[in-house]
């Protein structure tokens, strides 16, 4: 790396994940975790994209199936520094999804990679301060010195291997037998398969130029999943993944021996729920302003003292609007309400009352949840070394360590 410290690894959390996506500067979304795949289960969510993450098993494709002329219009990466495969899928779907607002830095790293190779491309995430501080921020202190440690390790066991290369005499060439090849084969097979690590890994899967694409970084190229219906919208999509993604599920819901072993989760890169919850709040609450002047100008004062409307039952400060389209949505509504007849405004005004309370319940469960994802993310990320340290230090020095050990 042309920056030298590592990726640490980071856990495969949603709360963690739409931490990171907004490190990257990417705003209006976050990261859910999907508990299963039929569409109940995901008809309310719109998923822009997908990440699986899983135990990773060495697995193979012919070349031939990342021959797809089609594949050259897909921003992708491959992955070339170990534990930075989080980061990875998540640039390899966001940047194939212009309805996303990833921020200016990352528009800039799009426009400046477009035309680079895979290879190319993933060098320049694995060099990049910018996506490296903001992953490296959500590791736990432990985990950080695990990754510097073990590239220290590397390069020392490489540099010995290398010298001692260079300081062994040649061997006098003797003939090979295939016995004691296969059998050195076999030793070295079992070697690997004892001494081989659990590694995570994450692929993305999205919808881009007209195809399904899963998107993985340790492979040559993005690999289609199914073609999109010419009439296809922004749900449909899941139609088409949803095969592959139940392929995947049983490959790696199983271990080595055959037995049920689920280790992998779903991730899904959704709207930003507290943005749309207080957008649905707002819009209610202009909708009942708009209904009281009207109501005023037909009724005066009297149909406030019908329906006791002398105070805000929803209360509080009204907050921001995030969609685009706020205004338009707005505007129809307002016109709606102009078209109502006197009577149709007092039902209508009841119903709103009613559908404020909820949406105000609606942020203020939005919010909670995500005041309780930062403090999870502050605890997870604190280094408490050098408090357990020291106090450790305190109880020897009182002579009271070692009776509590």
């Amino acid at each position: 790396d042309l920056i030298g410290s590592p990726f640490s690894v980071i856990e495969s959390d949603p709360g963690v994940f739409t931490t990171l996506v907004r490190k990257l500067g990417i705003s209006g979304l976050e990261v859910v975790e999907l508990y299963a795949i039929e569409p109940w289960a995901v008809e309310n969510l719109n998923p822009h994209g997908l990440i699986f993450c899983f135990l990773w098993r060495k697995d193979t494709h012919r070349a031939g199936d990342f021959e797809d002329p089609a594949a050259e219009q897909v921003w992708f990466a491959n992955q070339l520094s170990d534990d930075s495969c989080a980061s990875l899928a998540i640039l390899n779907v966001l940047l194939n999804c212009p309805e996303c607002n990833v921020g200016q830095d990352l528009i800039d790293f799009k426009t400046d990679t477009q035309k680079m190779s895979s290879v190319m491309k993933g060098l320049a995430i694995s060099n990049s301060r910018f996506v490296r501080d903001a992953h490296n921020s959500l590791s736990r202190p432990a985990d950080l010195r695990s990754a510097l440690n073990a590239i220290a390790t590397t390069t020392v066991e490489e540099h010995k291997s290398s010298q001692s290369k260079i300081n062994k005499p040649h061997p006098a060439k003797r003939r090979k037998t295939t016995a004691s090849t296969n059998a050195r084969v076999s030793q070295q097979k079992a070697t690997s398969s004892e001494t081989q690590e659990e590694v995570y890994h994450f692929i993305g899967y999205v919808p881009a130029h007209g195809k399904v694409w899963e998107l993985d970084g340790l492979k040559s190229g993005p690999l289609e999943v199914g073609e999109l219906p010419e009439d296809s919208t922004a749900e449909s999509w899941m139609d088409v993944v949803r095969p592959a993604l139940r392929m995947k599920m049983e490959k790696y819901g199983v271990d080595a021996g055959g037995e049920a072993n689920i280790r992998f989760n779903l991730l899904a890169l959704v709207d930003d729920r507290y943005q749309v919850a207080s957008d649905e709040y707002e819009l209610l609450f202009r909708k009942k302003s708009c209904l009281e002047k009207r109501l005023d100008e037909q009724f005066s004062t009297s149909w406030r003292e019908e329906f006791g409307a002398d105070s805000d039952a929803a209360g509080g400060e009204r907050g921001p609007t995030f969609s685009p389209d706020f205004g338009l949505r707005n505007l129809e509504q307002g016109r709606a309400i102009l078209d109502m007849t006197p009577q149709d405004l007092k039902s209508s005004w009841a119903e709103c009352q009613t559908k404020l309370l909820s949406a105000k319940m609606a942020v203020e469960d939005e919010f909670r949840s995500a005041k309780a994802a930062n403090t999870d993310a502050i605890k997870r990320t604190h280094d408490y070394e050098p408090f357990i340290r020291e106090f450790i230090t305190c109880l020897h020095n009182e002579g009271l360590l070692d009776a509590l050990i």
